[in-house]
């Protein structure tokens, strides 16, 4: 049974990880992101219209590739939420059929109902 409870806490523990690191990537995208508009913004000062264009293109590649980037980490996240919740419900399946088992064994399963 402890088995049951380790394999249940694990699943929580992957799916609070994965829940970090998705948060860690879009804080560091959304930073990143933001960097690269600043230089952009500075470049886009010094150089006049025609960089202005380019910069103004370059921010929103960046914008794009910052919004693939968190899409692409929700993603990730949801797999994992999916994963953790396949492991409870097995867990859970597991737990009562074991109780069902016992019950039977010891006497007390009359109409197989839990």
């Amino acid at each position: 049974m402890a088995s049951h409870d380790d394999q249940g806490d694990r699943a929580e523990e992957a799916k609070d990880q994965n829940e970090e690191k998705t948060g860690h990537m879009m804080d560091t995208t959304k930073q990143k992101a933001q960097e690269a508009e600043d230089r952009t913004k500075e470049s886009t000062k010094q150089t006049g219209s025609a960089a202005k264009e380019k910069g103004y293109e370059a921010a929103e590649a960046t914008k794009e590739k910052a919004s693939e980037m968190m899409e692409a980490s929700k993603e990730a996240a949801q797999a994992g939420k999916e994963k953790t919740s396949g492991v409870l419900q097995k867990t859970g399946e597991q737990v009562k059929s074991m109780a069902e088992s016992l019950k039977q064994s010891i006497g007390m399963g009359g109409d197989g109902g839990v």
